[in-house]
């Protein structure tokens, strides 16, 4: 017989769960789903696309014509130079990308330097290893002020913002295989396959997670369904399968920090032994702790605490040490005591929680 009041409860704070992060998106961003709340409360002078200077340049800039472009946290405004026909310079404008993936790809803005237009629509230019996001949000964003200076805007169709990469390819393949095969199949051995593949291949490979930057930046911006696909199945494995019976499968079966955690625990046979007053005392400290940074998000003091969760630690490249040493730290920690990150501390894993209603 269905529990219809229990399933009941988990909706209401499924939605709950919605809007707290719609709250942080507002305090922080101003914005719902790309609807920018700010603006709606104040005339703010619209900002021209293309402007000639005194001095003979002419400028362009993205702020209007790229708004839909999203990157790591959110969208990413240029402002192209133009100096007799060719491009003089690229500079980023104000945006809420996470500073040190944004300084990685930021090297990409002298790729376009002394081109004419017609020469920059067609070279190809690659993105930044460990700033995936936002070095696509610069490419895109430089299309489209050319195409709009060319007068020969390409009407994209639907799959334009599909990466059908390699990488991006195996991503969603692994995700789609952790989210289905586990439905069916108990296996240790594909378990343990599985975790590696998570680990490598969306975490190490692809920079692919769910965490409080990446869910604001959803929440704040709106989602592309076809260029964020593979978030978009995470964000169905984490909020939609506990719905019916499968709690904080994203966390035990998706997860690449959860996966290495727990394959590094493999490894080792010692465990520290721990009491259940123990461990009901420090998931009591998870609460708490999950409690206070919600608090810091709403009321502004502390956004950056969302720029140290240990997941970016897999794009090391761009990671602050800071955070690798986050990542280090509990991934030896999970040697001898399982899943320590997971069960103790992680915020992203407390809302998960929260919204299966199994605070």
């Amino acid at each position: 017989m269905l529990n219809y009041s229990g399933r009941l409860q988990q909706l209401l704070c499924l939605m709950t769960c919605v809007l707290l992060v719609m709250a942080i998106s507002i305090r922080r961003d101003g914005k719902v789903a790309g609807l920018d709340l700010k603006q709606q409360e104040r005339a703010l002078p619209e900002v021209e696309a293309l402007a000639a200077l005194e001095d003979g340049t002419v400028r362009l800039n993205t702020t209007e014509l790229g708004k839909d472009i999203i990157g790591y946290g959110g969208t990413v405004p240029l402002e192209i130079t133009l100096e007799d026909g060719k491009i003089k310079s690229i500079k980023a404008l104000a945006n809420s990308e996470t500073p040190r993936f944004f300084k990685a790809a930021s090297a990409l803005l002298s790729e376009w330097d002394g081109r004419t237009v017609e020469e920059a629509l067609k070279i190809q230019v690659n993105g930044v290893s460990g700033a995936t996001f936002s070095s696509k949000a610069i490419i895109e964003n430089v299309q489209r002020g050319l195409q709009y200076v060319a007068k020969n805007p390409v009407k994209e169709s639907a799959w334009a913002g599909f990466d059908f990469s390699i990488k991006a390819m195996a991503g969603l393949i692994v995700v789609l295989l952790a989210s289905i095969v586990p439905l069916f199949v108990r296996d240790k051995r594909y378990r343990i396959g599985q975790q590696v593949l998570n680990v490598v291949v969306l975490g190490f490979w692809c920079g692919s997670f769910l965490n409080y930057t990446s869910m604001v930046n959803y929440m704040s911006n709106g989602m592309n369904v076809i260029a964020l696909i593979v978030p978009i199945i995470m964000l169905v494995t984490a909020f939609v399968y506990p719905l019916f019976g499968k709690k904080s499968y994203y966390c035990t079966h998706v997860c690449p920090f959860g996966s290495l955690q727990e394959l590094v625990g493999k490894c080792f046979r010692y465990k520290v032994k721990m009491s259940s007053l123990t461990a009901r005392r420090l998931d009591l400290f998870r609460q708490i702790l999950w409690a206070m940074l919600m608090l810091c998000l709403w009321t502004g003091v502390w956004f950056d605490w969302i720029d140290y969760e240990p997941f970016s630690a897999f794009v090391f490249q761009s990671a602050s040490w800071v955070v690798i040493s986050i990542a280090i730290a509990f991934a030896a920690l999970s040697a001898v005591v399982a899943r320590p990150y997971c069960r103790f501390v992680c915020p992203t894993g407390s809302l998960f929680k929260y919204s299966q209603h199994s605070i």
